[in-house]
């Protein structure tokens, strides 16, 4: 039996030795140059590209120098339970739509029937619309059914 290296792993280790050696190698020829030159700037020229403290308040003042510093909007997707089989997108975009922007929605169908299931989820644009679209709708009626309106989980499989 052969307990010694086999030839993938000989080529292996001496690849890696090889590149220790150029490693330490390129480190010794850095420390022979020493540190660069380090740029010299006047203190006129830091304070030219610097603004002063008074351009600084006024920016602050106008809100930020007219700069949309508002981060972009999270949607929120919404669970909508209780639907007729009557509802359709539309329907839900219009009920849901008076709360905020409507990123997507979607009634659940069969799979192979094709009917709707009685649920189907919203997606609010900005997921700060969600808590009014949930207060405003949740136990409401649409086409003859109470709404049950909630924050959509992720379901186990």
């Amino acid at each position: 039996m052969n307990r010694g290296y086999g030839q993938g792993k000989r080529q292996r280790e001496d690849e890696k030795a090889r590149k220790q050696k150029e490693k330490d190698r390129r480190r010794m020829e850095r420390r022979e140059m020493g540190p660069g030159e380090i740029p010299v700037q006047s203190a006129a020229e830091l304070q030219e590209a610097s603004p002063s403290i008074e351009d600084i308040m006024r920016s602050l003042e106008r809100g930020g120098g007219g700069e949309d510093r508002s981060a972009s909007s999270v949607p929120a997707r919404l669970f909508v339970g209780g639907l007729s089989d009557e509802v359709t997108e539309d329907d839900l975009a219009q009920a849901f739509g008076q709360f905020g922007r409507i990123a997507d929605c979607i009634v659940m169908r069969d799979r192979d029937s094709r009917q709707p299931r009685g649920f189907g989820f919203v997606t609010m644009a900005d997921r700060k619309d969600a808590p009014r679209a949930i207060a405003g709708l949740d136990g409401t009626d649409l086409k003859g059914r109470t709404l049950v309106v909630n924050v959509a989980t992720e379901r186990g499989r």
